[in-house]
């Protein structure tokens, strides 16, 4: 049982996606957790990769195509250029809300003490190494090790 400042509490995110709107999700529980006095980590695997690779993270994208909840028929998310337009119209939203860019949010987080890990496995099997990523990840780390860490903590995985 936590106290009331969430002190002795622990959340592990697990960042599996890279595209624009699964980016934030993962970014935005961190923060707000974080902001409670709840110790965070980060672990970045497969996909979530794009969100801390310094050529990708800040140019994510929302993709329409398979996507119901963006309220457009599959057939028009083939069409060239919707991918660009939902990304845009994301972006414009994102920052209407004040919500940081992602390389922003990911500094606002380690600078809060949030730890940030990628996943060795997905990094070797991507071809990059720990120059590829941004500065605020801590460590590549294995699939045994994150679970280690993670060891009484909520995890949730996006």
């Amino acid at each position: 049982m936590s106290d009331t400042n969430g002190a002795d509490r622990k959340l592990c995110i697990i960042c599996s996606k890279g595209t624009l709107d699964m980016a934030y999700p993962g970014l935005i529980l961190a923060n707000a957790a974080l902001m409670e006095g709840i110790d965070v980590t980060m672990f970045f695997t497969f996909w979530g990769l794009d969100m801390i690779t310094k050529k990708k993270m800040t140019n994510l994208k929302a993709t329409p195509l398979g996507n119901p909840c963006m309220g457009m028929p599959n057939l028009l998310g083939v069409l060239p250029g919707m991918t660009a337009m939902a990304s845009v119209m994301m972006k414009k939203e994102i920052e209407k809300l004040d919500f940081p860019p992602v390389d922003e949010f990911l500094e606002m987080i380690s600078d809060a003490g949030g730890k940030m890990y990628s996943c060795k496995m997905s990094m070797d099997m991507m071809k990059l190494t720990k120059d590829d990523l941004c500065e605020q990840i801590d460590e590549v780390v294995g699939a045994m090790e994150f679970m280690e860490m993670s060891e009484g903590a909520q995890v949730l995985f996006i």
